[in-house]
């Protein structure tokens, strides 16, 4: 089937890519975990270069930073401060896990596309979702941050899981978030910011 249809191999690296590039803008040490998990059980194939994920050292550095990394959004704060660098965070983990897809481009293209589509898909994603919790923190003074954080938990779960068992599905998945974002994500905070406007009046 790929041999007939050109470039099929890079088309399904790239949803694959860009699917667990996703799931790490909703959490960054969770996709990676399942990642590191699937090879380690020889579930998915990896290449020589990233043979480092497959390892047991990951395998267990990466679940024991999934469990914290979850249980840290539910503390008040501390899920302000991972706020703080939660996109940059994401933009690193979404850019390895795009990249261990496209090994056999070069080094440049592969990490030039990978900070591209695989940073650029996770960074929008997070600064999304750490939008979403300020708005949340401001409307409801914190109460509504756990709701959202479990909400992200289970996007990752997910957007994890279809990158690696139906990558087209992620991929077209992972396109919508990006222009919810965008879309919601502008009314979200210019209702934020006259809200802020509008206190400084009060007081």
């Amino acid at each position: 089937m790929s041999d007939n249809i050109p470039y099929l191999p890079y088309l399904l690296s790239a949803f694959i890519g860009i699917g667990l590039a996703a799931a790490s803008g909703f959490r960054v040490f969770l996709p990676m975990f399942a990642v590191s998990l699937a090879s380690y059980l020889h579930w998915i194939p990896m290449s020589e270069h990233f043979e480092w994920l497959a390892g047991l050292p990951t395998l267990i550095t990466t679940g024991i930073a999934t469990i914290v990394e979850i249980l840290a959004y539910y503390i008040p704060f501390i899920d302000h401060l991972l706020d703080t660098i939660s996109v940059p965070m994401a933009t690193v983990a979404g850019s390895v896990l795009f990249a261990s897809q496209f090994t056999d481009l070069g080094t440049f293209p592969q990490w030039a596309l990978a900070l591209i589509a695989g940073g650029g898909t996770a960074a929008t994603i997070s600064s999304g979702f750490a939008g979403l919790r300020a708005a949340s923190t401001a409307t409801t003074g914190g109460l509504g941050n756990s709701v959202v954080g479990t909400t992200e938990t289970a996007g990752a779960g997910i957007m994890a899981f279809l990158a690696m068992a139906a990558p087209v599905i992620a991929a077209v998945c992972a396109v919508i978030l990006i222009v919810l974002i965008f879309f919601f994500g502008r009314k979200a905070w210019r209702k934020l910011k006259k809200r802020k406007i509008l206190l400084k009046r009060l007081k």
